[in-house]
């Protein structure tokens, strides 16, 4: 049993970017697909699929690499916000990730999105983590 799933996802993202790998494939969840889409919307994977064979199904996520230099757009992704210690952040309050080169992806009441667009909409929420 997982206790942490975004972490897990995360972690096999980052690991699949380590190894140069071009797939990744991850079991899903809504959370995990909202996270993959913003991924996508931001221009950190080349793109991805969603596979509803088994009942909890799956994510394809093709990783995106440099064509020159063959470095993975992800540098680095990280979990801010822990099971046992939760990280809110109030709409004045949103992080700014490598003075706005990298994205922070926050959990609102509308739903999953990038911290520009929380601060934008001026809700807070949970910080889920942060891509650069």
């Amino acid at each position: 049993m997982n206790t942490d799933p975004i972490a897990d996802y995360l972690t096999r993202v980052r690991n699949a970017v380590a190894a140069n790998h071009r797939v990744v494939e991850i079991p899903a969840s809504n959370l995990k697909k909202e996270i993959t889409k913003i991924l996508f919307d931001q221009g950190y994977i080349l793109s991805y699929k969603f596979d509803d064979e088994t009942a909890q199904g799956t994510i394809k996520i093709a990783l995106k690499y440099d064509k020159i230099t063959k470095e993975p757009v992800i540098k680095d992704i990280q979990r801010i916000s822990k099971p046992g210690l939760r990280k809110y952040a109030g709409a004045n309050e949103l992080p700014r990730i490598l003075n706005g080169l990298g994205i922070a992806i926050v959990s609102t009441s509308h739903g999953v999105m990038t911290g520009k667009q929380a601060k934008a909409e001026k809700v807070g929420g949970e910080v889920l983590c942060y891509v650069y």
